[in-house]
């Protein structure tokens, strides 16, 4: 019996780990239902496996070692999957339940290709409006690269590729069609065209979790994370770059910025909210969570850059303050992963274009003239750090609210 208990909290423990739940959850899951069927198991998650030991056990029989990444997001696996768990903390499924139960959820299928290629192009479109995008033909070119970028994504996945592979070749798509886009003299210095369909595959999941795990003190889970993240971001750079490259074209460094009214900012972050959502395989009934939040969060950026003039960085750390403050509660009541709705929520604050120009002006570095030189070094010193001072304030703003309810639900003995 101790075998069969084993196998069904190490089918748990993958499931929540593989799809994108947040360990310190994973964990408290598992020991939730092990606790119910009187056994005393400690998880040890790592990048590529998780080791299951039940303190109980001398024989050796209680000891699982399993080889899952959690490279990927599906919210509506993790959702079923605690749901699954909280029935049987209750009582309500035993063990061979409870193993039928999870090979369902495990079965439960991603967004379609079709709808994952509309929502890229959606999702795009809507974060060049929220750049200021306003010419139609600039959106229709946005929307034919990132959907055929997110079309070509599945293609490779289906061949075999690997992550990075796939929003290698999806960038460079985006590259060419952004190139060819300047080159007939339809686009601005922005060169939204090239970037946005880009943004739309930045890996804000795994930035969050991993920062969640650092603060756990997990850290070789943590950085690993994180290097799956920066490794993703580099391969997205590269690729851009080099559809950007045969067409003799590049990302102008810190060029002028567009402002956009509040009701734009609103609107756009909630439509790239549902976009991101849907990516990730939010249950439709949960769908308005990350909607009206974005709305708030947009909302609350616009107004302390616009009105109180306190910069991006401090921006995106209120706004991430709010995000975390809200979604936590639904992460916990729902069974989601925290990383996917709240980067869902506030995926148009993510300052990915600063990168795609960090790497444009470092490669165009070597080639650049003496006269030249300094003001590149301080455009890609610029670029670097306000992304880089983004990025942390916008992480750490969603993810605290987080980890102080992990912190006190410790403490008071919750489950």
């Amino acid at each position: 019996m101790l075998q069969e208990k084993m196998d069904v909290i190490g089918q748990l423990a993958c499931l929540l780990h593989a799809n994108g739940q947040q360990t310190e959850e994973t964990t408290r899951t598992v020991s939730r239902v092990a606790r119910t069927w009187d056994e005393d198991v400690v998880l040890l998650p790592g990048w590529d496996s998780i080791a299951i030991i039940d303190l109980r056990s001398t024989d050796g029989s209680g000891v699982r070692l399993l080889c899952r990444q959690p490279s990927g997001v599906a919210m509506n696996r993790v959702a079923a999957a605690g749901k699954i768990a909280q029935a049987a903390t209750d009582g309500v499924f035993g063990v061979t339940r409870m193993a039928s139960e999870l090979r369902s959820a495990n079965a439960l299928p991603l967004v379609s290709d079709t709808a994952f290629s509309l929502a890229s192009a959606a999702g795009a479109i809507a974060l060049a409006l929220g750049f200021g995008a306003g010419h139609w033909s600039t959106l229709l070119i946005i929307g034919v690269s990132a959907g055929g970028g997110a079309a070509l994504r599945r293609w490779v996945g289906h061949a075999g590729g690997s992550p990075f592979l796939q929003v290698f070749v999806a960038a460079m798509l985006a590259g060419l069609l952004g190139a060819a886009w300047v080159r007939l003299g339809l686009s601005s210095d922005l060169r939204l065209a090239a970037v946005c369909p880009c943004m739309v595959m930045v890996p804000g999941p795994h930035l969050l979790n991993g920062t969640l795990d650092l603060l756990a003190e997990r850290l070789p889970l943590g950085w690993s994370r994180l290097s799956f993240a920066a490794l993703t971001l580099f391969a997205i750079s590269a690729g851009l770059l080099c559809g950007l490259l045969p067409l003799h074209v590049t990302l102008p460094p810190a060029p002028p910025g567009r402002d956009v009214s509040l009701l734009i900012a609103i609107v756009t972050g909630a439509a790239a909210a549902a976009c991101y959502a849907t990516f990730f395989s939010l249950p439709r009934h949960l769908l308005g969570w990350p909607i009206v939040t974005a709305m708030l969060v947009d909302g609350s950026r616009w107004l302390s850059m616009s009105v109180l003039h306190l910069g991006p960085v401090v921006g995106a750390g209120i706004a991430g303050l709010l995000a975390g403050t809200l979604l936590t509660p639904v992460s916990r009541r729902w069974h989601v992963p925290f990383a996917g709705i709240g980067f869902a929520a506030v995926v148009s604050l993510m300052p990915g274009v600063f990168v795609f120009r960090m790497a444009a002006a470092i490669v165009t570095l070597p080639g650049a003239t003496a006269a030249s030189v300094p003001a590149l070094v301080g455009a890609i010193a610029l670029d670097g750090l306000t992304a880089s001072l983004i990025v942390i304030s916008l992480s750490l703003g969603i993810v605290l609210p987080k980890h102080l309810y992990d912190v006190c639900l410790d403490r008071g003995g919750g489950a």
